[in-house]
């Protein structure tokens, strides 16, 4: 594990309860996100009234990526709810005036840390300064609040870290992802410092050709694309997208190899590539391209786009999180505007207006970083799903009043924030169907216009107008977030979007494994703890889904943990813990200790040992059905993948 454990108790509770199936692990998240948009619509009406709260928990709800990320086994829905959990608590201590408060919502934070490390630190500056400009006792006072309550705050994050990291590392799991088996590197270095300099600390292929029915490697966030042959997201080998417009990201590649820029798991190869080229190295996702856009010229690590101000306005971004993005900023002057007292200057806050520095501190920030950073995937982006919905919902009710008040240019923000969100909405769909998108930004144009002539009838009129605009913007988003219900989605990478149709795909449990390897390890195991050892886990994985026994990754996820030595290695053979390793070709790991003395001292085992035909394309139980896979396997039957070998 690469994470700490919070979500995975749940997930652990969950399974403890009804059983370890698919939707008993994913039962937390799904809990989570409806939460979240409970958490919400109570944080946004108590200033903003109801309509502005219903607004604001719908954005939330239909948000593209936050649905895709609450159907699966990632943590940051979890994450997202203890953080609107603490920014609950957090507005009690400055409404209530107690302390009490302060340091449970603080808490809440901690929490999240121990969910997901320093994502959770990205609302610590709204935490901050909302405290300090809501809260009415003295500055001192403030100051030493906040002070003890970040000090709490960092002795709850770190208690986890520091409890194992001063565990002898004989007596504990190795820690993955880290070099020297250590929460804290790991949680300030890899899932830390990393993320925004687009670094991958001891990344490499971790099952690359992989055991039959593995897959390459990826990131060790959020596990891997299926293994080969496993619905490699039904687009192996390179099949017709959905009609959209752009093209150029071919992604091109082979498997187990490093993509362009040498990082494993990065984005594929942008020369050449077109509607129908190969996917196989996709966005970091192996066997296939992962639910990832298959055509958009995204660049950056895991198709995230260019980095820069306008990053998350681009295709590879904007269409599962950017939806209602202008809305959101047209509603922070709307509100600003509205609940001003004009009795006082403008510099003096009112209570509401410091409610919308609170989401725009929480947008802001992570916006800023997901403008830079080099190493995320899509599903972090639910991180900026509250803040866009909160100033949204309110925003909204905000732009309106004014339209209806005001005499002045403030009479233009609202018709603007329409027009504004209605053809970058046009932008994403035009991507798929030109003539959606051209119809939807049309149709955007003439609701502002409209909006402008209804001024001289009737307020009625005006506010009728204003919520049939809403309501078409809210369609295109609605679809977006359902495009995971109605095609599949990837349960690792998760995304949403037209591509899905033919992209689809899950984790491991959808993976194919070799059924004639299973009955071979099966008949000559004497008892061993493991039916066999690979390098890493996306390897190891279907295997143990299907046949309910252990199998050693011990590279950990990416294959490339340096978890076991030598001597341990030949510890566990001696004392009959292990009898076969599976090497899969092209691993980075291969050029490890312990991968060199396998190769050394290890017995190859023919593959015709346990192949009836080698060149069968039916001998493994799979749900896809390509023969040439994404990962290059021919077939599914493990000729070519890799070695396995008897250790004695």
């Amino acid at each position: 594990m690469d994470k700490p454990p919070v979500a995975f108790w749940f997930q652990a509770l969950s399974a403890k309860i009804f059983g370890v199936h698919g939707w008993s692990v994913i039962l937390p998240q799904a809990l989570a996100g409806i939460g979240s948009v409970f958490l919400l619509y109570l944080l946004i009406k108590p200033r903003f009234g109801k309509w502005a709260a219903r607004i604001a928990s719908l954005v939330l709800a239909i948000t593209p990526i936050a649905v895709a990320v609450t159907r699966t086994n990632n943590v940051d829905a979890i994450l997202v709810f203890f953080l609107l959990l603490g920014t609950f608590f957090l507005f009690k201590a400055v409404n209530r005036g107690r302390f009490g408060w302060l340091l449970l919502a603080f808490v809440m934070v901690g929490i999240g840390f121990n969910v997901k490390m320093l994502q959770a630190y990205m609302v610590l500056p709204a935490f901050i300064l909302f405290y300090l400009i809501a809260s009415k006792i003295s500055w001192k006072k403030k100051a030493l609040q906040l002070g003890i309550a970040l000090v709490l705050m960092l002795g709850v994050s770190v208690s986890w870290a520091v409890v194992v990291d001063s565990t002898n590392a004989d007596s504990r799991p190795y820690i993955g992802s880290s070099q020297t088996n250590s929460v804290l590197e790991l949680a300030f270095g890899y899932n830390g410092v990393e993320r925004l300099l687009g670094q991958e600390t001891g990344m490499g292929t971790s099952g690359s050709g992989g055991a039959p029915g593995s897959s390459s490697g990826s990131d060790s966030e959020g596990m891997q694309a299926p293994p080969s042959g496993g619905q490699s997201n039904g687009n192996s080998s390179g099949g017709t997208p959905p009609s959209r417009a752009p093209s150029g990201n071919g992604q091109s590649g082979t498997s187990g190899q490093p993509p362009s820029g040498g990082q494993q798991g990065g984005p594929p190869s942008r020369a050449g590539g077109g509607p129908n080229s190969s996917d196989s190295a996709n966005s970091g996702a192996p066997g296939g391209n992962g639910g990832s856009k298959m055509q958009k010229n995204n660049g950056g690590m895991f198709g995230t786009g260019e980095k820069g101000p306008l990053r998350l306005f681009q295709t590879a971004l904007g269409d599962q999180i950017s939806w209602f993005l202008p809305l959101a900023l047209f509603g922070i002057l709307g509100i600003f505007f509205n609940y001003r007292d004009k009795k006082k200057k403008w510099f003096h806050l009112s209570e509401t207006q410091k409610e919308m520095v609170f989401w725009a501190a929480w947008l802001i920030p992570v916006a800023g970083f997901f403008s830079v950073a080099g190493f995320f995937h899509h599903y972090y982006l639910i991180m900026l799903a509250p803040a866009i919905a909160a100033l949204s919902g309110a925003g909204f009710v905000a732009l309106l009043q004014l339209f209806h008040r005001e005499k002045n240019w403030k009479t233009a923000l609202l018709p603007a924030a329409i027009t504004a969100t209605g053809v970058l909405q046009a932008f994403y769909v035009g991507q798929y169907s030109l003539t959606l998108g051209m119809t939807l930004g049309v149709l955007a144009v003439i609701g502002s216009g409209l909006l402008f002539l209804s001024r001289m009838k009737s307020q009625k009129s005006t506010t009728g107008l204003a919520t049939i605009s809403l309501i078409l913007l809210l369609v295109a988003p609605t679809y977006w977030s359902l495009t995971p219900l109605i095609y599949g989605g990837n349960s690792s990478l998760p995304e949403t979007g037209p591509q899905l149709a033919t992209s689809s795909g899950g984790g491991f449990a959808d993976a194919s494994v070799d059924t004639e390897l299973i009955d071979y390890l099966k008949k000559n195991n004497s008892g061993e703890t493991y039916l066999f050892g690979t390098t890493d886990s996306t390897t190891a994985g279907p295997y143990i889904i299907s046949t309910k026994k252990a199998v050693l990754a011990l590279g950990g996820f990416n294959g490339t943990d340096p978890a076991l030595t030598v001597k341990k290695l030949k510890q566990m053979i001696k004392s009959g813990e292990l009898k076969y390793f599976y090497l899969p070709n092209n691993s980075k790991a291969a050029d490890s200790s312990v991968i060199k003395w396998i190769k050394k001292n290890g017995t190859e085992i023919d593959t015709s040992e346990y192949k009836t035909d080698t060149d069968a394309t039916s001998s493994a139980s799979q749900t896809g059905n390509s023969p040439q896979n994404g990962n290059g396997l021919k077939g599914t039957n493990g000729t070519g993948n890799g070695t396995l070998y008897l250790l004695k």
